[in-house]
């Protein structure tokens, strides 16, 4: 009985889902499903009755009261006809609006969800991602949603208030026991739509990271990018082989359950529903020589057959309830998830104090690893971070350098030790007012299909309206020439599908990412961090952006990040990285005088530099 259980707490899932619809819509819904229901029941009579009147019809003529009440019977019959033809679609209308309203609750609160966490940690974890993407797939495409399955289940009401009559029809007027078969047979039929769609779902549900390996694949099929790399080194080939793995991992294991849920099982419930019906129409041709009334056969002849069609599959209402309620499944973990990375503290957390320069940030004993990953990233990691200086953290790739980053940024936060500034744990304030002191550009920053102005001002958002602001920025980093070549200067779309937009080369969108952290500094972030800020300029843009930039922020607490040490050299202070820790500090002078690991890694460039220099 576990699964009478399952079954009824699902479709109470659903029910409780109504509320988003609206009481008066889901009644007016309900009424019209009702009324559906009786419909075809009540046309099955009518013309079964008018069958029968026919031969007395006929023979009495057309003035006679026998004619008068065929023609009542055939009235009543194309009353019910006609009222299921003008019902359908206000049904229909009614149905999707409900389902909008559902689906606009749901996915208001997905995306709510999806942005309350305030670090990023749920968003990198796979198990979360495939949530995500089941839930909002099926809220975005509206067919199989959460929303469709409230009318989905409302719609039941026709089918089985239609199945109640045509079993009461066949009881009355012929048995109750082949009524009571003939309910049997139908439910089977159902139990197998349903439990092989049910199968069939929890499959396709379970192989979410085969079907991104698929839109993955797909993607680079009609993606321009890549596509120039497919064309040059000949990767067609390559492509098709991919995209046949990945259709086959998909749809491989989605074909066999299919099988298994619908082949044998549909085999016993045909012969049920057969033998059944055998039986029925037997009895009936059996009673016909006691003196069986036309009316009476037709009658049970057609609400038999009326109620075998009622063991099909539900377009309305099958695929939206079953796959519905997994869509739903997948957004309540989802937010489940990210509500358990909301920590209880930051909400009842002293206000942070105003954000003004500390004397000191320093990693105490930080230890980090990312979710799911063996290999610490941070291990016991001590590092002061002097205020009011250009600090520039170096190391080989993985060495932490962008992992310390996000740490201070507190989109990750560490597995122990502390940053502190000025002695205080950080987590002790509020996420917004600890960032609200950083300016920060990371290696992939976001390239946001919006204004220039917007691009710059989203480094601090109280300040959008300063265009002014934007614009000192935008020609601080080198913009200027090219906002004045723009018609729309700096509300020109950085999207050439947008209307005025236009397309950025990769070292004029670094120029507009090192805008938004100078914007923020100007308004009240004391902190800036540059994670490979020069990595699309060229030599002689670099030495000069670092130029410009170090009057720009002088004062500022700045903490860089570059692999080309001719940035590097002019820090106050570089820290070099290694196996989770602090391997050497000082200034450039100090740490080539060391004769470590940064003159060896500094040599090394500088002798790459010098020969590719006299090779031109």
């Amino acid at each position: 009985m576990n699964w009478i259980a399952r079954r009824a707490a699902e479709r109470w899932e659903i029910a409780k889902l109504t509320r988003h619809a609206g009481v008066g819509l889901v009644c007016a819904l309900a009424a019209v499903y009702l009324v559906l229901g009786v419909l075809p029941v009540a046309f099955v009579v009518a013309t079964s009755v008018m069958l029968g009147k026919v031969p007395q019809a006929v023979e009495a003529g057309l003035d006679s009261p026998e004619w008068t009440s065929l023609v009542r019977a055939f009235l009543v019959g194309a009353a019910a006809f006609v009222g299921q033809q003008l019902l359908a679609p206000v049904a229909a209308l009614l149905r999707e609006l409900a389902a909008r309203r559902v689906d606009g609750v749901l996915f208001r609160r997905l995306m709510e969800a999806s942005l309350r966490s305030p670090g990023i940690s749920p968003l990198e974890d796979q198990d979360t991602l495939d949530d995500l993407r089941n839930a909002a797939r099926e809220l975005e495409f509206g067919f199989q949603s959460p929303g469709q399955a409230v009318p989905g289940l409302l719609s039941l009401l026709a089918r089985y208030v239609a199945l109640a009559g045509y079993a009461a029809v066949v009881g009355f007027a012929f048995s109750w026991p082949a009524a009571a078969g003939l309910v049997t047979a139908v439910l089977l039929f159902r139990y197998g739509q349903r439990g092989g769609l049910r199968k069939y779902v929890k499959v396709r549900f379970a192989s979410a990271g085969a079907s991104r390996r698929l839109d993955y694949v797909r993607g680079l099929a009609v993606d321009s990018a890549a596509g120039k790399e497919i064309r040059v080194f000949g990767l067609a080939g390559w492509l098709r082989e991919q995209l046949a793995d990945a259709y086959s991992g998909l749809l491989v294991p989605v074909r066999a359950a299919r099988r298994k849920a619908y082949l044998w099982p549909f085999v016993w419930f045909t012969l049920w529903g057969v033998t059944v019906a055998v039986a029925i129409f037997a009895g009936l041709g059996a009673s016909a020589a006691d003196g069986v009334t036309l009316t009476t056969f037709v009658l049970v002849v057609q609400a038999v057959l009326g109620a075998l069609r009622l063991s099909e599959y539900y377009a309305e209402a099958d695929t939206q309830t079953c796959v519905g309620m997994y869509g739903y499944r997948a957004f309540q973990q989802f937010v489940a998830r990210i509500d358990a990375t909301v920590p209880d503290a930051d909400a009842t957390a002293d206000p942070a104090p105003a954000p003004e320069p500390v004397s000191e940030i320093r990693f105490s004993d930080v230890s980090f690893r990312y979710p799911g990953q063996d290999r610490a990233i941070l291990s016991h990691l001590n590092l002061t971070i002097p205020v009011g200086r250009c600090t520039a953290l170096v190391g080989v790739n993985g060495a932490g350098k962008t992992t310390i980053v996000k740490l201070l940024a507190r989109l990750y936060e560490p597995d122990s030790g502390a940053i502190l500034a000025d002695g205080v744990d950080i987590r002790t304030y509020s996420v917004d007012q600890w960032r609200a002191r950083l300016g920060i550009i990371f290696q992939d920053f976001a390239r946001f299909e919006a204004s220039i102005a917007d691009n710059i001002t989203f480094g601090a958002v109280a300040a959008r309206d300063d265009h002014d602001g934007a614009r000192g920025a935008a020609e601080a980093v080198g913009l200027g020439d090219l906002l004045a070549q723009l018609p729309l200067g700096l509300d020109t779309p950085l999207a050439r599908h947008l209307t005025g937009g236009v397309d950025l080369s990769g070292g004029q969108w670094q120029r507009v990412a090192l805008a938004r952290a100078l914007f923020a500094l100007r308004h009240g972030a004391p902190v800036v961090v540059l994670d490979e800020p020069t990595a699309s300029l060229d030599v002689r843009a670099e030495a000069q952006f670092f130029d410009e930039f170090a009057g720009l922020t002088q004062g500022a607490t700045t903490l860089l990040i570059s692999h080309r040490f001719s940035s590097v050299r002019r820090a106050d202070h570089i820290v070099v990285l290694a196996d989770g820790g602090v391997l050497e500090q000082g200034s450039h002078e100090e740490l080539m005088a060391l004769g470590g690991r940064y003159r060896e890694l500094f040599t090394l460039q500088a002798d790459r530099f010098v020969d590719a220099e006299v090779d031109a």
